[in-house]
């Protein structure tokens, strides 16, 4: 197996890189996994071959081949042999969805975890917090083969103590009688509180709306991702999303963050000024959806990630479904260095089976 040595970076503050110096890293280290994934997963030569790329040339940050993300939910995309695979996410969805499959090998799944120990306590501090996961005990039970929502509850879990859930079981109904005596139990505390947005929305502010329930979460910081084309689709952003929630339950602070399964571990934690933030193993980079250029600050286009932590499958750098851009760089009133930018929405469909089709030509 290659060695990326990026473990140097995790001892390192996450957002203190100015761009000069995190774009020669990302450079380094991404052209090695370009020619590791070149060398051990066959997909993924096919499609460097049937774009022509020489692999052989040090390529620019905005160089760097990517990949649709999609193409996860159509092939099983491995960059070990099979009996190094610890440990197999697959994407959340209904059972009529395609899901993606990740497949993780235990350094890949450590380098991970690490990354987003150092993300998160960047922002609520290395103590554990008293934890109220907004879901049901049942999603992580399955330690071998993960959903996305498993994947995150356990990922997010390390930052936690007396973990409990505020779901009953897959009825999604709340149970009062433990959030009481969780709160009760830490009156005075700082709490971290976990969930997926949609989740979030649903099961706890709008159940408790409707039933007239109130929860005194004063003193607690909520971290929330995924799950926001649902609330598109009821009118609700991120800004109607916080207000409620403070309103609802006196919530101190309330943190966004983007994510995917095919990237677990880089996740972009939004600020308090209210921005996404890259940390500095990752970047985003914005396209042109004609052309697939590169797109300047505050132009809208398709969001690439790229992450310097995926060395068991080929994810170093994917072509999202998502709508952004990005707004500075180096310059957030927070104080954290590295791009800041949104998210907008996902991509119309069509566009989305263009996106697949540029890239796919060498393996179908």
């Amino acid at each position: 197996m290659m060695d990326i040595g990026i473990d140097e970076s995790f001892n390192r503050r996450m957002y203190g890189d100015t761009k000069e110096s995190k774009k020669i890293f990302l450079e380094k280290h991404l052209m090695e996994l370009v020619r590791h994934h070149y060398k051990n997963c066959t997909n993924y030569r096919d499609i460097l071959d049937a774009e022509g790329y020489n692999i052989n040339e040090d390529m620019p940050l905005e160089s760097i081949p990517f990949i649709p993300v999609r193409l996860f939910k159509n092939f099983e995309l491995s960059s070990i042999p099979q009996e190094e695979i610890y440990k197999v996410l697959t994407s959340s969805g209904t059972s009529s969805q395609v899901l993606s499959r990740i497949i993780l090998s235990k350094k890949t799944a450590t380098n991970q975890s690490k990354a987003l120990v150092s993300i998160v306590n960047d922002f609520i501090g290395k103590n554990r917090l008293p934890m109220l996961i907004i879901d049901h005990p049942g999603v992580v039970k399955a330690r071998d083969t993960f959903s996305a929502r498993g994947a995150g509850i356990l990922g997010f879990s390390i930052f936690g103590r007396d973990h409990s859930y505020a779901l009953m079981d897959e009825s999604m109904e709340l149970n009062i009688n433990l959030i009481n005596s969780f709160l009760k139990k830490h009156k005075g505390e700082k709490i971290l509180i976990f969930g997926f947005t949609f989740m979030i929305w649903k099961y706890l502010y709008q159940l408790a709306k409707k039933h007239s329930i109130s929860f005194d979460l004063s003193g607690s910081v909520l971290m929330h991702g995924g799950g926001w084309k649902k609330l598109e689709d009821e009118a609700v952003d991120n800004a109607i999303f916080k207000s409620s929630l403070i309103d609802k339950f006196g919530i101190d602070s309330i943190h966004n963050f983007y994510g995917m399964v095919e990237q677990v571990g880089s996740i972009f934690m939004e600020c308090s000024e209210g921005h996404l933030h890259t940390p500095i193993f990752a970047d985003v980079l914005v396209r042109d959806p004609v052309d697939w250029s590169l797109l300047p600050k505050n132009s809208p286009g398709i969001l690439q990630v790229v992450s310097v932590l995926q060395e068991s499958y080929p994810g170093h750098s994917l072509l999202t479904e998502d709508r952004g851009e990005w707004i500075g760089e180096d310059n957030c009133p927070c104080g954290r260095k590295g791009k800041i930018f949104r998210v907008l929405g996902r991509i119309a469909s069509a566009e989305l089976r263009g996106c697949s089709d540029t890239h796919v030509k060498g393996i179908v």
